[in-house]
């Protein structure tokens, strides 16, 4: 009978020698920086060595205790995406049930001494040698890639402030005033609509003809955004609405208010005078304004 040695050795060099013919590969492509380490992937080492994958990972298991975290570990699937290895490997023709295991360079070094084959020693000194190669082209470009990395910050920031820049056009894009006629019911509803959803902190509606209508338009605010209702009539109906309407959207308080003629819709700190009551939008003839005059804060204030 054969030993577990000798078996194993068989068995490597009985593949390889069903594929001689290993299409030539630059090895410096196939080394990935992972974990801050230099790694191959299992099946690229296989695929060099002239053996499938299953039966490296094989010889491995049998060793195990020569191939340590650091020398091997296997990948998490966000390690995969991020280094693209699923999409290489998929076009390769591998489906990955399992995520890959990957070796550093030591753990490539201890590969030799678990498949020790002639074409196996070979391809390992051409490894080593393909990860010299790569270590000091990282040492010698080190100012190159930090200058590439200042260069990112400078984007990044670059980026920021262009989008600064369009969310402070998309306010400018905010209608300041207009006039509704009669019958454009859905198109002033679709206008209080957007405002209410813009706001980031608070609502504030003074207006004496508040009904569930309006309720229903305020809740397609933010979550977290509250409301002030000021209303000269406040009926238990509207009482019993606004408490229903609190059970699944809170944050909506009343206040009885007596002392106002016009309408007012208040969105965070920006003012739009309303010329219709917001539960008759576009049954009549109405305008609105945007006013820029005072602040939400400040006409509160006046109250």
């Amino acid at each position: 009978m054969k030993s577990k040695e000798g078996k194993e050795r068989h068995e490597i060099e009985s593949v390889a020698n069903c594929d001689r013919s290993i299409v030539p590969v630059r090895i410096e492509s196939l080394i990935y920086i992972i974990r801050e380490q230099q790694v191959m992937l299992d099946s690229d080492l296989a695929r060099l060595y002239g053996v499938e994958t299953k039966v490296l990972n094989q010889a491995v298991k049998r060793n195990i205790q020569r191939f340590p975290e650091d020398f091997m570990f296997q990948l998490t699937k966000e390690e995969c995406l991020r280094s693209q290895i699923v999409t290489l490997n998929e076009s390769r023709g591998r489906h990955l049930k399992y995520m890959p295991h990957v070796f550093t360079e030591n753990g490539i070094a201890m590969l030799s001494s678990v498949l020790r084959s002639d074409k196996a020693i070979e391809v390992n000194i051409n490894i080593m040698r393909a990860f010299s190669a790569m270590r000091n082209f990282l040492m010698n470009n080190a100012a190159i890639f930090q200058r590439m990395d200042q260069l990112e910050m400078k984007q990044l920031k670059t980026d920021e402030k262009v989008d600064a820049i369009l969310d402070k056009l998309s306010d400018n894009d905010r209608p300041k005033e207009g006039i509704f006629f009669n019958g454009q019911i859905f198109d002033a509803y679709a206008l209080i609509a957007d405002l209410i959803r813009q706001a980031n902190k608070r609502i504030v509606v003074i207006d004496n003809y508040i009904d569930d209508s309006v309720l229903v338009q305020l809740s397609k605010r933010q979550a977290g955004v509250t409301v002030d209702i000021y209303d000269g009539q406040i009926s238990k109906q509207l009482k019993q609405d606004v408490e229903k309407h609190n059970e699944q959207y809170p944050g909506v308080t009343l206040y009885k208010y007596t002392k106002a003629h016009d309408r007012f819709l208040i969105i965070d700190e920006e003012v739009y005078h309303i010329g219709a009551s917001l539960k008759d939008l576009g049954k009549k003839l109405f305008a609105f304004s945007k006013m820029d005059v005072m602040t939400g804060s400040e006409l509160l204030s006046g109250l």
